[in-house]
């Protein structure tokens, strides 16, 4: 079984065709573990009236941490080695996390989507299950030990002497199995990466396993025919399930029960006729050599897949994938025969269960003494090349009254003193030494984005009341959107300190305002959060009445959302929301897109100190003009204005990613902070022309 389970895994990480689902072997796993724990556990209760924690903790430290402890180091120094600094750095603290086995919760706290792109994967995501299984050991020994001691309370309150019996532990693992399952059910609708990350969202796989010990004996009174097709069906179940299931399917929830319950199925059959169906098959020679290598094996084959094609330089096909699986079970067979075995059959630390813990604590601090030592000795990229002026311009402000030629002719030299700086930067090479933000502080300034909890995560409902600038102004402007819009509110809310504004910020992650279903590719469902959020936003802006209303939104969303930007459900949407804007009596302002670098640019600066050129993106891979013009005549027929940014971020043929000493992009497509600041006066000759049009 532990062979099916980790061929499963691997084959769907090697993203084979046909085994889209192949992530289940993981639940098969969970099930195995279950009944392994719980048997060892429920033979020591019922043989000496108690569990011996500290036995039973050592054995599990001889049996798993040395292995891991070796994967996760040598990950580690890889991943410094192989990944651009900044990328290295957050390997290096999830190699840490993953040693504390707690990388299941960073990992949801970082908002991970397991399924998401291999290229973005932590070579440490797979450890997340060894976070669950190691959470599991620590909660399940407790859990029979409390059934014990409550059994014995109430013998001796009843006086009851009788033989012990498994009645209570089925019972309390019920119960578990019970509460987590629906806990899964609930989680697993509100938001999956919780459910597929958490023990109390899969404790019910583990207690499933655990309630098959405790009833091995019904199992064993199955005639063998009868255990034959049970055992039969339910490897055809954990088949079916790699093969029907998906990245997009919400999961755990009622998706899991197919493979879960089809473990059940193998290894109660197995109670009685382990050699009969599937048992044969799932006896034989290399079945059971893959079993023996299956967690060593595990632990390789993740960051092989995602650290060869760094190596290579670009990305593997099929056949090299199957090459890397098959070179990581290599190393899963040396690390079986020089460590794993080695250390968990030495009769001296087998002995004595304080050397055993000796060991495992021995090990972790290993772990994570590589891990801090890496992040102390790791040099912070910092640029090297020659100090640059910042992005620094005034403009004069266009008195009230004048013509609208007055306006375009203020825009067009704004973005003419913008475009050349743009220019002068197009082929800058060396980072600039003074760079803002510098490369270290952008994780911070991803923060920042959040606003104070004024950008309202995917998750989340309602709108919190966002006013900056000066709130008793009866001059307010309206910022609406997605992060997209979240990430011009340095600009605007500059404006609006010197222009005396009441600024409202209105802005939720992956939810635009236009009335298009976007399927959240977090909770792997449509968000009906996001219509709900648009209703709010529409009461609240015909409520107060805005001046004016600035609508920005990413054009990034993609077949995971369920959205195609520019296609001509989007345009419809767009002219559909403007016109409803501007029912309020406001004027709309459009903002187009900024161009899309198509990479991580801070990750992709600290790995090209010397030569910032290669991680900018030319003007047309990164700006669909056609789009961009589509867009424009959807907004005028709205009754709104649309602003084409393109030449505030692109000469003619590049998009630089640096301008003067300032850093353009955050992330993957962000605005940093300052440059958003940077282009505050430019916004505001934009917001003057539009409040100026009738």
């Amino acid at each position: 079984m532990r062979a099916v389970a980790v061929l499963a895994v691997v084959l769907f990480h090697a993203a084979v065709p046909g085994l889209r689902g192949g992530y289940v072997g993981v639940d098969v796993f969970f099930v195995i573990s279950g009944f392994l724990i719980t048997r060892l556990l429920w033979r020591e209760a019922d043989a000496t009236g108690t569990v011996r924690l500290r036995n039973f903790y050592a054995a599990r430290a001889r049996r798993l941490l040395p292995a891991a402890t070796l994967v996760g180091a040598v990950i580690m120094i890889a991943s410094v080695a192989l990944l651009p600094p900044l990328r290295a750095r957050e390997v290096v603290i999830d190699g840490i996390a993953s040693a504390l086995y707690v990388s299941n919760y960073t990992f949801l706290l970082q908002g991970v989507d397991y399924f998401g792109a291999e290229q973005s994967q932590s070579p440490f995501l797979h450890y997340w299950s060894l976070g669950v299984e190691e959470q599991f050991y620590f909660v399940w020994a407790p859990l029979i030990l409390c059934t014990v001691w409550v059994i014995r309370r109430v013998r001796r309150r009843n006086r009851n002497e009788a033989a012990s019996s498994r009645r209570p532990y089925v019972l309390a693992l019920s119960l578990v199995a019970v509460a987590s399952f629906a806990l899964s059910m609930v989680v697993t609708h509100l938001m999956p990466p919780a459910a597929f990350f958490a023990l109390p969202t899969r404790a019910w796989q583990l207690a499933l396993g655990g309630l098959v010990a405790l009833t091995a004996g019904q199992w064993g009174r199955l005639p063998s025919l009868a255990a034959a097709v049970t055992g039969s069906t339910g490897l055809g179940m954990i088949v079916l399930a790699c093969a029907l299931l998906s990245q997009s399917t919400p999961y755990p929830g009622t998706a899991a029960i197919l493979p879960t319950m089809g473990a059940v199925f193998v290894i109660g059959a197995g109670c009685a006729a382990p050699t009969a169906g599937c048992g044969r098959l799932l006896g034989t020679r290399p079945l059971r050599a893959v079993g023996r290598i299956s967690y060593s094996w595990y632990l390789w084959h993740w960051p092989v897949l995602v650290l060869v094609p760094v190596i290579v330089g670009h990305d593997l096909g099929l056949a090299a994938r199957l090459v890397a699986a098959v070179f990581s079970a290599g190393l899963a067979v040396a690390t079986f025969r020089f460590v794993e075995n080695p250390l968990r059959f030495s009769p001296k630390i087998r002995e004595s269960a304080w050397r055993s813990l000796g060991l495992g604590a021995g090990v972790t601090a290993v772990a994570g003494c590589v891990g801090a030592a890496l992040l102390v000795g790791m040099p912070t990229p910092v640029g090297r090349g020659s100090p640059a002026q910042p992005l620094a311009f005034t403009l004069a402000p266009v008195p009230v009254g004048e013509s609208a030629d007055a306006h375009d002719n203020a825009v067009r030299q704004a973005f003419s003193l913008v475009n050349d700086a743009v220019a002068a930067s197009a082929h800058l090479e060396a980072v600039p030494s003074n760079l803002q933000p510098a490369l270290a502080e952008t994780t911070a300034e991803r923060q920042a984005m959040r606003l104070d909890g004024c950008l309202l995560a995917p998750f989340e409902t309602g709108q919190p009341e966002c006013v900056t600038g000066d709130p008793t102004s009866t001059m307010t402007v309206a910022l609406v959107g997605d992060s997209f819009a979240a990430m011009w509110n340095p600009a605007f809310e500059q404006i609006a300190v010197e222009q005396h504004w009441r600024l409202q910020t209105l802005t939720r992650s992956l939810c635009p305002l236009m009335h298009v279903r976007i399927t959240n590719p977090y909770l792997r469902r449509e968000d009906t959060n996001c219509e709900q959020w648009r209703s709010q936003i529409f009461d609240k802006l015909r409520t107060e009445r805005p001046r004016l209303i600035v609508l920005s939104m990413s054009r990034g969303y993609d077949a995971t959302t369920g959205v195609t930007p520019y296609d001509p459900a989007w345009l419809d949407a767009l002219t559909r929301v403007v016109a409803q804007l501007r029912s309020t009596g406001a004027q709309v302002l459009v903002l187009g897109p900024i161009p899309d670098p198509r990479t991580h640019v801070p990750i992709c600066l600290s790995d090209h100190l010397d030569d910032a050129t290669a991680c900018a993106p030319s003007r047309s891979s990164a700006v669909n003009e056609p789009g961009v013009a589509a867009e424009a005549a959807a907004t005028e027929l709205g009754g709104g204005h649309y602003v084409d940014l393109t030449d505030l971020f692109c000469t003619d043929h590049h998009c630089p990613v640096i301008v003067g000493n300032t850093l353009v992009y955050v992330d993957q497509g962000h605005l940093t902070p300052q440059h958003s600041r940077a282009l505050a006066p430019v916004i505001g000759q934009l917001v003057a022309r539009a409040l100026a049009q009738n």
